[in-house]
């Protein structure tokens, strides 16, 4: 098991510093014991109420990127509180890793109003995904029936699989005027063999629109 481990205090007083240095000791010893492989520590002086902490979205970054399984905390007010704990603890689930708590032993506890809102949230976002998959697919019809042939972007590769970034702005400004998100429209285009990027489009988009 890759673990980073966690810990926070609320305030830059001396005696919360001490606080700190007793969590990593703790953390570091629960792990030795449980056998687990101790990724990164991170320790930060901030609110719990704060979503936007640096050191925490590292530790996330850590979940996302496949590097770690588990955010490893003392106890349940270390990881956040209020709505703060349900982002973050939403963003966990959504990578695929789960908040560990030492002093339960085993996953953070929630509530069963919390365990509601984090099932609805990731209905919410299920949904989402499915409306984004409908726009894509109705952009990539509505371009064949007015005459794109993705078959045509062939000499857009090189020998050997590699695409060139090579964008067709017209293309590009007619599924925006079908209302589609940058990230829609390079997911579209992607589907017709563009190596593209929301990034990209967006900036071919306003080179255009500044040329006009």
């Amino acid at each position: 098991m890759k673990v980073v481990i966690y810990t926070r205090v609320s305030t830059e007083k001396e005696s919360q510093s001490s606080s700190l240095e007793r969590q990593e000791k703790e953390l570091l010893n629960y792990c030795q014991n449980k056998n687990y492989q101790v990724v990164d520590i991170i320790s930060e002086k901030v609110s719990g109420f704060d979503e936007d902490r640096e050191g925490l979205i590292k530790a996330l970054g850590y979940i996302k990127n496949g590097q770690a399984n588990y955010i490893l905390v003392q106890d349940e007010t270390r990881i956040g509180r209020g709505s703060a704990k349900i982002a973050i603890l939403h963003q966990v689930n959504k990578w695929g890793g789960q908040v560990l708590s030492m002093e339960n032993d085993g996953p953070l506890d929630i509530t069963e109003m919390e365990g509601m809102v984090l099932e609805i949230l990731a209905l919410v976002e299920e949904y989402q995904r499915r409306l984004t998959n409908t726009k894509i697919k109705r952009g990539v019809k509505k371009a064949i029936e007015e005459g794109y042939d993705p078959s045509q972007n062939l000499k857009n590769r090189h020998y050997g699989g590699r695409d060139k970034i090579e964008v067709p702005i017209e293309e590009i400004v007619r599924l925006k005027s079908l209302n589609l998100s940058f990230k829609d429209i390079a997911a579209t285009l992607r589907g017709f063999g563009y190596n593209v990027s929301k990034a990209t489009v967006h900036r071919r988009y306003q080179e255009y629109m500044e040329k006009q």
